[in-house]
């Protein structure tokens, strides 16, 4: 058993972790649980750090950007299919946070809401340099490993990557969509996802919704 690596320090963000399956235009997603960024130490060297926790452990402590959060973590062991670096977390402990001026958002950092709640509101593809450059501290920003299944017929025949999306309000001044999304399918076809695809996860909601 490997042992685990301590870490410690302040929640930079607290997004949703969420694992995307494709399959040319099919699609369906795998709720896990929260991605917390912290910056601080691991293994007592200075780190920058993507840990995940479940639900409960969420859902038990309220991290939210500017806690103070430190326990035991391991690597996790396939990088295709986390978009957190660290994972299997014990020992989690939330001290105060380190209160600071208050920020207009966006970007949203308060506590994260329910899985249920973003399953339910429906996300919009996220330019993914404008998903680093002004949406990684938001709770509505979601960084999705992404495992592509390239052949009905052949199942063994998989791709991966990573896909940015938005969950925040349509109305959020920073939000820009990015370029159509291509899924490979069988034989060198390609799905190409259109804009109607993300006006229909979403359109039950407002514009400030």
């Amino acid at each position: 058993m490997m042992e685990k690596l301590k870490f410690a320090g302040s929640v930079k963000a607290v997004q949703p972790r969420i694992r995307l399956g494709r399959s040319f235009d099919q699609f369906q997603h795998n709720y896990m649980g929260y991605a917390i960024l912290v910056e601080g130490s691991l293994a007592d060297e200075l780190s920058v750090i993507w840990v995940g926790i479940g639900k409960g452990a969420q859902s038990k402590h309220q991290f939210k950007v500017n806690d103070q959060i430190s326990g035991e973590c391991l690597p996790v062991a396939d990088d295709r299919l986390e978009r957190v670096g660290y994972y299997k977390v014990s020992k989690l402990v939330k001290a105060a946070g380190r209160e600071g001026e208050a920020q207009s958002p966006p970007p949203w950092e308060t506590n994260p809401p329910e899985l249920e709640i973003y399953r339910a509101r429906g996300h919009r593809r996220l330019d993914t340099r404008t998903y680093h450059a002004k949406c990684q501290s938001c709770i509505w920003g979601c960084r999705m490993p992404v495992e592509i299944t390239v052949d009905h017929w052949n199942p063994g025949v998989l791709e991966y990557r990573f896909e940015t999306f938005c969950y925040g309000p349509k109305s959020c001044p920073f939000y820009k969509a990015g370029p159509i999304r291509k899924v490979p399918g069988r034989q060198g076809n390609v799905y190409h996802e259109e804009d109607w695809v993300d006006e229909e996860n979403t359109r039950h909601r407002g514009v400030d919704e």
